[in-house]
């Protein structure tokens, strides 16, 4: 009978391990992969249009390699970008190596959410401001990098950014003089 015991109590106690296990990797998050130090931009290397931020020298930067968990309901900071040639989004797209027009309705996700290019061209569904609208996925708002060339002397994204393009702000009713970050939730299309 003691014996019998034992092992009920030794089950009881594997079970709850487990259980416990199974929901913190459920409720992970995304964590910090390392950090960049900043470098001062040349003159006219980083263009701060929309707030964008230029580096800042000797300044530690967070990168991230990964991203929040998506569900139908993904709660993100919506920036905003312009894609257009000699916008503040630096080169041309990711996706498809274009520019876009600030008319166009298009986003560039943190580097988790972009999940190597696998969102490529796809649409997902903002809600925000009482509204929802869907915008294609054409770049990828770096997490692992920043403050050089190729980045247009910006810093890394956070990792929960939809850094989307005016006609996406237009489109959720967002008040031109409130354009710059707002939360909101997204999911695939």
């Amino acid at each position: 009978m003691k014996y019998h015991f034992c092992s009920s109590g030794a089950f009881l106690f594997i079970f709850i391990i487990l259980v416990t296990i199974c929901l913190s990797i459920e409720a992970q998050t995304c964590n910090p992969s390392g950090k960049i130090v900043g470098k001062k931009p040349p003159p006219g290397q980083c263009n701060p249009e929309n707030q964008s931020e230029c580096c800042k020298k000797g300044k530690l930067y967070t990168t991230y390699k990964c991203s929040p968990p998506v569900s139908k309901h993904t709660k993100a900071t919506l920036t905003i970008n312009s894609f257009k040639k000699g916008g503040d989004g630096g080169g041309a797209s990711e996706c498809d190596n274009k520019f876009h027009s600030d008319s166009t309705r298009v986003v560039a996700l943190s580097t988790g959410w972009f999940n190597n290019r696998k969102r490529c061209s796809h649409y997902i569904t903002i809600h925000g401001n009482g509204r929802s609208v869907k915008a294609k996925v054409v770049d990828e708002c770096d997490s692992t990098m920043g403050c050089d060339p190729d980045h247009d002397y910006q810093p890394p994204c956070p990792h929960n950014i939809v850094d989307a393009s005016p006609a996406v702000w237009k489109a959720l009713g967002v008040k031109k003089s409130d354009w710059g970050e707002m939360q909101i939730f997204w999911s695939d299309a």
